[in-house]
Formats: structure tokens, sequence, C-alpha cells
């Protein structure tokens, strides 16, 4: 599913349900991940741990059911590995330098805008070495994660099987996020 289809999806359930979902910010998928901890992953720095809450390159070759593996402090399950995760945010390499060192971040967000790429996905694979697994470990989608769609299809990514998303429902929604979706629209034919 494509970081559209993924917005969209979000956009449809909060109109269903009358409640605002939408995707995690990087920041927030972070600070989830990492479940109050400071190290490598949420269970600490040793990546031999990692077969007991993800599924990856070493134990697995394909996506896996959700919550077979342990899950992290706070409970949640497969943050680490099984897909990387879409976050709402368009993807810079130095997002994180630009952030104050000195204090946890919630923003800022860099929007989605009209381009279908690159958008941040988080949390590392089932095809991904443990290091890309790690808390800290990002990625930004591009045009070869949908080389093979003969009708450039803005819903899915045919070459990025690694990929899924989780939804987030904000307790107090951050004013500059309320009502975001995406702007990506197919281009005329």
């Amino acid at each position: 599913m494509s970081h559209h289809a993924a917005m969209e999806y979000c956009y449809w359930l909060s109109r269903k349900t009358g409640k605002t979902y939408r995707l995690p910010t990087e920041a927030e998928w972070e600070y989830a991940c990492r479940a109050g901890t400071e190290t490598a992953y949420s269970f600490g720095g040793d990546p031999e741990k990692l077969k007991e809450y993800a599924w990856y390159f070493d134990d697995a070759e394909t996506p896996m059911p959700v919550g077979k593996k342990k899950p992290n402090p706070w409970g949640l399950h497969d943050m680490h590995g099984n897909v990387a995760e879409w976050c709402l945010d368009r993807y810079a390499a130095d997002a994180y330098s630009r952030l104050p060192q000195d204090r946890p971040a919630v923003g800022p967000t860099l929007l989605p805008k009209e381009a279908p790429y690159p958008h941040v996905a988080r949390g590392g694979s089932w095809d991904d070495p443990a290091a890309d697994c790690r808390s800290a470990a990002r990625r930004g989608s591009d045009p070869s994660w949908n080389e093979l769609d003969p009708d450039g299809s803005i819903w899915w990514v045919w070459d990025a099987p690694f990929v899924g998303f989780r939804v987030v429902r904000a307790v107090e929604e951050q004013e500059d996020l309320k009502g975001v979706r995406s702007l990506v629209r197919r281009p005329a034919d």
C-alpha cells in the first residue's frame, strides 16, 4: 500500500467513525517505538535479542501475523521489524539534525506535499538486517518501490512488500495536523 493509500484509509476511517485517525508523525513513531528507553532497541542494545521481538531477515521470509513476538515496554507489538511503517512525514535525510538536541521533539513535522515520493518509513521489516530495525532507523520511499507497476498507480507500491502502516488517534490533535490529508493525485493521462 502506498503512502497515499495509507493516508486515504485514515481519512476514510475518520469519516466512518467520527473520530480523527492519521498516520503517526515520525517523532511520534519513534517515541512509541522507544517506549521510554534510550537504547538502540526498546529492549536494549543487544541485536541478538531481536529474534524475541521482531520478524527480520534472520527469521522471516514474508510479513508475519502481528503480535507473535514480545511487545515493547508499552505493550506495542512489531515496532521493530515485520513491516516498515509509513509515517505522516515527507522524508528529508537531515530532518533530525534540524531539531533541538536537549528535548524530545513533537515537531516539526514535514507535512506531505503533492509528490508521491519520498515519505518516511520506520521500524525495519522482515527483509532487513538487525541494524535497520533499530528504534532510530529510517528510510525514505522512492520510485524504485513501484518500478513494476504497469499503470503507475498512486494506491500501491508493487516492489515494496516490506512496508505497511499503523494508525494513531491523538488525545489532543496538534494544530498543524488537523485535517491533514494526502495531496497526491494521479497525473493526467
